[in-house]
């Protein structure tokens, strides 16, 4: 399997030479030169596997340059931090299933990714003899699933910006608490926005990025999207084991690397396998007003209770524009120049028809995500977080009849303690793995919005 840019601007290359790379060259991001079908022969083997081994399967469809057995461990140790035995358990609850993406070491679905990427680069790095200094941004939880993937690897250092005051304190203990001296937490004077763009522009420089080697762990690196592709078969399987031929996902996401993940699962199943994708959002509504509307133009960041998802930018988006409009790259380069100097895009009515095709939308506001995690618990006993609280919302309005609707639970509710209060009444009860980080030092630094100055702090601090 070989690799293309969005923008069309590169060669095609081997899978571990886009993981090493992350954001291609030319700007674009990286997509399978096809996105390979599986049979309904192949779908019955797999429904028997464990949730690992149905990785090492889906994986190896799209990995070419990576003996089997180096990457079968790669997956099994990745998927051994994880502290339920099915990895992903399928929850049904109140009409509706609930697929807990939030059993690994961070409690967040981010981690389903970040553990296997972060084997995988050990692995790439000491195949090569090489360094890596991983450079991303969080909402939440992404910098601290991907501290946890990185920490204690052997030629690594982590730089992760987030916005400052902007993230929960749970997400802020699991990255600040971390006592490595590779491990470099960045709080920006901003917003998501501004951490991503910093990202993005840092990327864009060649000559730095090479000179400090530096990797990807935002799901602009395409091992992310790969792993994360994994758990839509996953949940099909399972509902096959029920009788049901297809299934209906709601899926809360901002930067729509989570929901893209099921459209190449979707592409990847029999037809009808994966009816439709619900994209859930809060009341950052750019994907909202995209699906719904046409209209994808960005607007004010507005600070909620589900923080991860307070983005007006979607980096993955550009993946799914490449597939939109025909796969054209040059297109896609002219669409993605235009957005960047106007802040808007604009599709024809029949672009629109096949959007809505592949996906539905709902915009959530806060009032809504409390209303449905207090209903929820007091109708099921079951505790949603506020992002899942978001899909699930979404995903009981457009549910239809006899068809399964499964709603990805992205993070445990204790990490978002406060909104579950005022929806509850009380705290959800706290996991060991975030009781042990409670009064352990933090550790950050305080940076202005500026690409200069994050450049500045990773001149010093580089490996």
């Amino acid at each position: 399997m070989k690799y293309v840019s969005t923008r069309g601007g590169i060669g095609p290359i081997s899978f571990s030479e886009g993981v090493m790379m992350g954001l291609a060259t030319d700007g674009g991001l990286l997509l399978p030169a096809e996105i390979p079908r599986v049979s309904e022969d192949t779908l019955k083997t797999w429904g028997e596997l464990t949730y690992p081994r149905l990785a090492l399967e889906v994986m190896s469809l799209f990995i070419g340059d990576i003996p089997r057995e180096d990457l079968e461990d790669l997956v099994e140790r990745a998927y051994a931090t994880f502290d339920h035995p099915r990895v992903v358990p399928l929850v049904k609850a109140g009409g509706i299933y609930i697929m807990e993406l939030f059993h690994g070491p961070t409690l967040a679905f981010k981690d389903i990714a970040l553990q296997f990427l972060g084997s995988l680069f050990e692995y790439l790095l000491t195949r090569a003899g090489s360094r890596m200094n991983v450079l991303g941004a969080t909402s939440g939880d992404t910098g601290s699933a991907a501290i946890y993937g990185v920490k204690g690897r052997r030629n690594m250092a982590i730089f992760i910006l987030h916005p400052h005051g902007r993230v929960s304190p749970v997400q802020e203990l699991q990255m600040t608490t971390v006592a490595d001296p590779h491990v470099h937490n960045l709080a920006i004077k901003g917003t998501f926005d501004d951490c991503q763009a910093i990202v993005k522009e840092i990327f864009g420089d060649l000559e730095f990025k090479e000179r400090h080697s530096l990797g990807a762990v935002n799901s602009i690196n395409w091992a992310r999207v790969l792993a994360q592709v994994v758990y839509y078969v996953w949940g099909y399987l399972r509902l096959r084991e029920e009788g049901f031929r297809g299934v209906t996902y709601t899926v809360p996401t901002g930067n729509f690397g989570n929901i893209f993940a099921g459209f190449v699962a979707k592409r990847m199943l029999p037809e009808g396998a994966i009816k439709r994708l619900v994209l859930a959002t809060n009341e950052n509504d750019i994907l909202y007003r995209f699906i719904t509307r046409g209209d994808y133009s960005l607007g004010q960041v507005v600070p909620t209770i589900s923080p991860s998802m307070d983005i007006q930018v979607a980096s993955n988006f550009e993946r799914y524009l490449y597939y939109l409009w025909g796969e054209d790259p040059v297109r896609v380069r002219e669409g993605m120049e235009s957005f960047k100097s106007k802040g808007r895009l604009t599709f024809s009515r029949e672009e629109l028809e096949k959007v809505r095709r592949d996906f539905a939308s709902r915009a959530v506001d806060q009032e809504e995500t409390l209303k449905t995690i207090g209903t929820f618990y007091r109708e099921t006993g079951y505790i949603l977080d506020p992002h899942t609280a978001v899909g699930v919302t979404a995903g009981l309005a457009m549910r239809e009849k006899g068809m399964p609707m499964v709603c990805l639970a992205t993070a445990h509710p204790a990490k978002f303690p406060e909104a579950v209060k005022r929806a509850i009444g009380k705290e959800p009860p706290k996991p060991v793995r975030i009781a042990e980080l409670e009064g352990k030092e933090r550790r950050f630094q305080v940076l202005p919005a500026r690409v200069e100055a994050v450049k500045e702090y990773i001149e010093r601090h580089a490996i």
